[in-house]
């Protein structure tokens, strides 16, 4: 039986494909020295040039710079898998819980709007991104993911999705779109765009730039304070301090339990054959995720690729990971197993690149928003893998937090959310290896049974992990 095969040029690392298919680009200057300006972001991953793009196109006169250690994207915004999706970053019982249901339909609706915004802001800056939106598909291929499928579509009808937005598929439905192997079912809904994650970076910099806003590469934030952000390079005094760093908030001092680097690893293709496409029979950008526990998401890129992304190994011992998107040959190995397993006519075509990065995952597994006025400091985070929107709503509520202004952004139930921090090492640790060794044993056991029950070892797993 025919296998996926590495090329001899196979990468492992270098930031991201999105990145090796464009080209890394040429750093900024780094701060020169101490500066002195009314806002000051700390990142320049999609949260840090969002804020700066709304607050810049809202109030022209501030005086906005941004400090990145790498460059705009060199994280988790520019090696993620392209899904600009509608599903709620966070869990919609928990932002019921505090703020009441309506509040939680009311952030669920605003994620399905923000979609449209990313489009459109593309469109009115030029940004060429690859960017389709054609939908996102979940499918099931085994009794227990169907049930748990089914129930998914039927809690979600209760959370804000309304007819238009959500349709369960049967097998043959399915098969019109794509074919995965063995598929049960699942469901498409509307609310999701592919996107080119580097290719949008890029364009989103530059459009910052051309609104005025200074970023400083090369230069590593070492802490912040009321007004305050300290570097190696000088210190930026500001009126307003954003800290916008998500799987890397560990970095600064003080903050090394706060959020979680969970690690996300992707592989992708070469350009597979009209043949092989033939038997996927994926001709739209729809993107493609599965409903097992370790959880793999997909897109069919504008070149005729599929990128393929999971989880792999979550998580390193004392949040480390590899800076440069390295792969486990282990992960390496489980991605390729998954697409296979989803895809089998890609066997002998070659795999040609692997990366990974961090996203960052709260206590609480969900988002938050925060902006304290007596301080002026602001951060947002915690997107638990639905960043290239989230992101966005998020941004376009921290400037009207700062700005002071009262709307319906700064009343989603995400505002001003705390949770309590990770435990300590060793503890951290060995829970997420043995949840997710956990879940990956449900998964090798729920593809081998008829039955349609979640493996209890997942369903203790969630209990643990709080998901």
């Amino acid at each position: 039986m025919e296998t996926l095969q590495k090329t001899s040029d196979f990468a492992n690392g270098g930031v991201s494909f999105w990145f090796r298919d464009i080209g890394l680009p040429a750093k900024r200057a780094p701060l020169p020295g101490p500066i002195d300006v009314d806002v000051a972001i700390v990142g320049a991953g999609l949260t840090g040039l969002w804020t700066a793009y709304y607050l810049a196109q809202a109030s022209p006169d501030l005086k906005i710079a941004i400090v990145e250690k790498e460059f705009a994207g060199y994280g988790a915004s520019g090696r993620n898998g392209g899904w600009l999706s509608g599903e709620p970053a966070g869990q919609f019982r928990r932002y019921a819980k505090t703020h009441g249901a309506d509040s939680a339909k009311r952030l669920q609706r605003n994620m399905f709007d923000t979609i449209d915004e990313v489009i459109s802001v593309a469109s009115r800056e030029d940004i060429d991104a690859d960017i389709v939106k054609d939908g996102l598909i979940h499918v099931a291929t085994n009794a227990a993911q169907l049930q748990r499928l089914t129930h998914h579509v039927d809690h979600l009808r209760t959370q804000g999705w309304g007819a238009d937005d959500l349709f369960l598929l049967t097998p043959s439905e399915l098969g019109e779109r794509v074919q995965v192997a063995g598929a049960r079912g699942g469901f498409w809904t509307p609310h999701c765009a592919r996107i080119h994650p580097a290719k949008f970076m890029i364009g989103l910099a530059a459009a910052v730039e051309r609104l005025g806003v200074t970023i400083y590469e090369d230069t590593a934030a070492d802490s912040i304070s009321a007004g305050t952000v300290t570097t190696g390079r000088g210190t930026v005094t500001a009126r307003y301090v954003v800290q916008a760093l998500e799987g890397y908030t560990d970095s600064i001092a003080g903050q090394r339990r706060k959020l979680m680097p969970m690690n996300s690893s992707m592989i992708v293709t070469e350009p597979l054959s009209p043949s092989v496409w033939a038997e996927i029979g994926w001709p739209g950008a729809e993107l493609v995720g599965d409903s097992g526990h370790s959880f793999a998401y997909s897109q069919r890129t504008a070149d005729g690729r599929i990128a393929l992304g999971g989880r792999g190994v979550p998580y390193n011992f004392a949040s480390s990971f590899a800076a440069d998107g390295s792969t486990a040959h282990k992960a390496v190995g489980q991605l390729m197993e998954k697409l296979q397993a989803m895809f089998p006519a890609v066997a002998g075509s070659s795999v040609q690149h692997t990366w990974s990065g961090v996203l960052g995952v709260p206590r609480d597994w969900c988002a938050a928003v925060n902006f304290d006025r007596r301080t002026g400091i602001a951060n947002a985070g915690g997107y638990v893998g639905h960043g290239l929107t989230g992101t966005n709503l998020a941004a376009r509520t921290l400037r009207d937090l700062i700005l002071g202004d009262d709307t319906e952004l700064t009343r989603l139930p995400w505002v001003g959310r705390h949770a309590r921090r990770w435990e300590v090492e060793p503890i951290r640790w060995i829970g997420a290896s043995a949840l997710y060794a956990a879940y990956r044993h449900a998964d090798r056991r729920e593809t081998h049974s008829p039955r349609p029950e979640t493996a209890i070892t997942a369903k203790i797993a969630d209990t643990i992990s709080g998901r």
